[in-house]
This record gives structure tokens, C-alpha cells and sequence, in this order.
């Protein structure tokens, strides 16, 4: 049966998305996440965790493979669509294969939970069944930060977390908040999250700044006796230090474009981390009139 041209498909809004995704196919397979009890988050506070059933979303593909067929990457959303069970993801990605025939990558959300939920047998059945890719946020590598942000993990679940993602061959975008330990904890901020980098196997791995929107910078405040807020060049050292001491064994796509960030810098680890370092000090030596201006930062 032929299908409506003009048929919509209603988003919930909010809706997030990484930058790398922009252009893809995007199918909210949950509303929500899970865990939701980030303090320096407040993506879905407005929402309650959701998730949508199967034959909702074939409607949905349905619609969005007869307007989009040449379509190659999906990404599911919303917070973490790995928290579905491993049959219901299969039988989304099986949907996805049958009606976009040239899908070639399915990205989601992750938490360390959602990995540590499943076995290894289970994850390389959905990588099998197309899943490629997880945006993983570790935030910081210090488990007194992990627990002052409420992450529900420490540093050492964060590693055997994406040790799994690894092994069954699911590649990992990971993210590091710069700042958020403020000036009280920027050292063992940095020097934690270098070590959990260095033990963990990721293929990406981006960078962003501290920015708390409205209503969350009270809550995310009271889990801190002090917090002074790094400045552009404070942050900018936190870079740094942390391109300075990376040492991971395997290549990583390094990239700071977030629209938070003062600095937009690129590069592949360890071949370009000297470059990326001189970038760094070039902007620290000029000083804010070199940085991307704050009015066109944000979240």
C-alpha cells in the first residue's frame, strides 16, 4: 500500500541528538533515559522514561524509509536505547535492515549500566544485528566527582563497561565534561580521567565544557562544599594536561566542536597531540580575544 507523503512523525520534544548526527535518520526509541539523575543534566527532566512499543515504531519506519530511502545511519534516541532489552532492540534493528537497504550504521545513547546490564554474547548479537556505535559519556574519571554528579557508576564500571562495548566489537564515542570539578578538583579531575582513558578501548572521544542551564545549577551546587568555576583558560589548561598524558594504545578521533567549548580543535591521537597541544597554547598566549566568542556558545 502506498503511503502518505505529507504522513509526520510527531517527536517528543525535547530532542537530542550528538553533532555527528545530524543529517542521519533519527527514531526515538524510548522517551526519556533511564537513569535521569545527572545533576549537571537537564535534558529530560521533563519527561518520564518511556518505552515505545514495537509496532509504534514500524509506523514510524515505515514513514521514514517511503520519505528518506537512500537513508544509511539511524541514530535511536532518546537518553539511552540501550537500556531496552536485548530482544526488543533485535527486533528494532531487523525493522531498521528491512527497510532502509543501504543502512550501513545505528548509533545510540549509552550509559555504563546499559552495558554492564548485558553479557558480551548479547552485545555482539545486536552488533551482528547492525548496532556500530554508542555515544558513552564519561563525564570524569574520579569517583568522588562520579558520585558528587550522581553518573550511578565509578571509574572502574566506567572500564569494564566499554572493555564489553570492545570486545563485541561496538565502537565508542565518548565524551569528557572539561570544569567539572571546578577549581577545587580540576587536578584529580583531569588526572582520574586520564587514567580511565588510558584503560579504556574507544575509537572517539570528545571534549565540552561545564554549562549548567537554568534550574540545574542549584541542584548540581549542593553536592559540592565549594565550587569555583574554572575560566576559559583554566579550561583550556584542563585540555591540555589531559591531550598532554594520553597514552591509550589504539588511534582516537579526537574532538572538541561542541558548541560549548571556547576552543574547536581536531585531530587523530597520539599522531596529531603535539599539534593539538601547540593549537592550545597558541589561543592561551592571545588569550579570549582568540577563543569562539560566549555568545555563540551554548548547549
Amino acid at each position: 500500500m502506498k503511503r502518505n507523503n505529507l504522513a509526520m512523525i510527531n517527536y517528543s520534544i525535547p530532542l537530542y541528538r550528538p553533532p555527528a548526527e545530524a543529517d542521519n535518520i533519527i527514531l526515538q526509541a524510548t522517551f526519556g533515559c533511564s537513569h535521569n539523575r545527572c545533576t549537571y543534566c537537564s535534558m529530560y527532566k521533563s519527561k518520564r522514561f518511556t518505552i515505545r512499543p514495537i509496532e509504534e515504531l514500524k509506523e514510524e519506519i515505515g514513514i521514514l524509509s517511503y520519505r528518506y530511502p537512500d537513508a544509511n545511519k539511524v541514530f535511536l534516541a532518546d537518553g539511552d536505547a540501550l537500556s531496552l532489552s536485548t530482544e526488543h532492540l533485535a527486533k528494532l534493528l531487523r525493522l531498521l535492515k528491512e527497510a532502509f537497504p543501504r543502512l550501513s550504521r545505528v548509533s545510540l545513547y549509552a550509559t555504563a549500566q546499559n552495558f554492564l546490564e548485558k553479557s558480551v554474547d548479547e552485545l555482539k548479537f545486536l552488533r551482528a544485528g547492525g548496532l556500530s556505535l554508542a555515544y558513552f559519556g564519561i563525564e570524569t574519571g574520579n569517583d568522588e566527582l562520579l558520585e558528587n554528579i550522581d553518573k550511578g557508576v565509578n571509574s572502574s564500571q566506567m572500564i569494564e563497561a566499554l572493555t564489553k562495548a570492545h570486545e563485541a566489537g561496538i565502537k565508542i564515542s565518548s565524551t569528557v565534561i572539561l570544569g567539572i570539578g571546578g577549581l577545587e578538583h580540576t587536578h584529580e579531575h583531569i588526572r582520574d580521567t586520564i587514567k580511565l582513558i588510558n584503560a579504556a578501548p574507544m575509537t572517539y572521544l570528545s571534549t565540552l565544557q561545564l554549562g549548567l542551564e537554568e534550574g540545574v545549577a542549584e541542584r548540581f551546587l549542593k553536592h559540592f562544599e565549594t565550587f569555583t568555576p574554572l575560566n576559559d583558560l583554566q579550561i583550556l589548561q584542563e585540555q591540555k594536561h589531559l591531550l598532554s598524558e594520553l597514552t591509550s594504545p589504539q588511534k582516537i578521533i579526537f574532538r572538541s566542536n561542541h558548541a560549548s567549548n571556547a576552543l574547536h580543535l581536531a585531530g587523530t591521537l597520539p599522531k596529531d597531540t603535539q599539534r593539538l597541544i601547540h593549537e592550545i597554547d597558541n589561543v592561551m598566549r592571545v588569550g579570549e580575544k582568540a577563543m569562539i566568542p560566549k555568545c555563540f556558545r551554548g548547549f
